[in-house]
């Protein structure tokens, strides 16, 4: 019979890898698990629940080298390998509304001209307060010769805004239109600036003709003024004051006469 030759078991394989092992080996085999196992605590301890309000069901694997290895559940390891996927947005397109500025040329998207008075011209441009002055009503019926008609009935009415008078809070507010608009609708409506000056000669003629009509009427309240203060005032009633006498031949009668038309007509004995 053939000997059989004894194989050694998993504990006598176990025994003799310890026996392999040296103290310092063990030693420090002994102080990875202790620091794995206070790692594991405190984390533990950090959160001890998960998103969904429930523990973090966990499995510790001993790796037999001093340390222990922590392994997530199946059903959580797949969530976290669960790609989100959103649907794409619609393309948009480059924006093709930009406006182009009267003055510089250069495209802007909005400006303070543009919202209050519907103009094409950027901020930039704006601060030339010469070329894009803001006019008051006052100025503009002084300067343009507009009627309350021709800003806000004739179409399209001029845009303004109101503000408070700088020179005093307590009068009334301001109204304030854009100049080259205003400057445009004056020629609407006198036609040229040649119009607009004619206009403004006929206007200062009648202005000379209503001031010599006042200065007139006033000369001739003095001039009555003045008569009145040399005619005698009498309160009482009319005395009559004859002058001399005249004798009529063919009546054999005479007369006297007052200054006020009055004849007295007599005869003598």
């Amino acid at each position: 019979m053939s000997e059989s030759i004894p194989t050694p078991s998993s504990s006598d394989a176990q025994e003799d890898a310890d026996v392999k092992l040296t103290a310092a080996q063990k030693a420090r085999v002994e102080r990875n698990r202790q620091r794995a196992l206070l790692l594991r605590q405190s984390r533990l301890a950090k959160k001890p629940y998960s998103s969904e309000s429930k523990q973090k069901v966990t499995r510790t694997v001993d790796t037999g080298a001093g340390f222990f290895l922590e392994e997530e559940d199946e059903e959580e390891t797949r969530s976290k390998k669960t790609e989100v996927k959103h649907p794409l947005g619609p393309l948009l397109e480059a924006a093709t509304d930009a406006l182009v500025c009267e003055d510089c040329g250069k495209e802007f998207m909005d400006s303070w001209l543009l919202t209050t008075y519907n103009v094409n011209v950027c901020d930039v441009c704006k601060e030339d307060t010469e070329k894009h002055a803001l006019v008051t009503k006052s100025e503009v019926k002084d300067t343009y010769l507009l009627k309350d008609a021709d800003l806000e009935v004739r179409d399209p009415p001029l845009k303004f805004i109101i503000r408070k008078n700088p020179r005093n809070p307590r009068w009334g507010d301001m109204k304030l239109y854009y100049g080259p608009q205003v400057y445009d609708r004056a020629m609407e409506v006198w036609g040229s600036e040649e119009g607009l000056e004619k206009a403004h000669d006929e206007r200062s003629s009648k202005r000379e003709k209503t001031k010599r009509k006042k200065f007139d009427k006033k000369v001739k309240e003095l001039r009555l003024a003045v008569r009145s203060s040399l005619v005698k005032v009498n309160s009482g009633p009319h005395e009559h004051e004859y002058g001399p006498e005249s004798y009529d031949e063919e009546s054999d009668t005479y007369s006297v006469s007052c200054d006020c038309g009055h004849v007295r007509t007599y005869e003598k004995m």
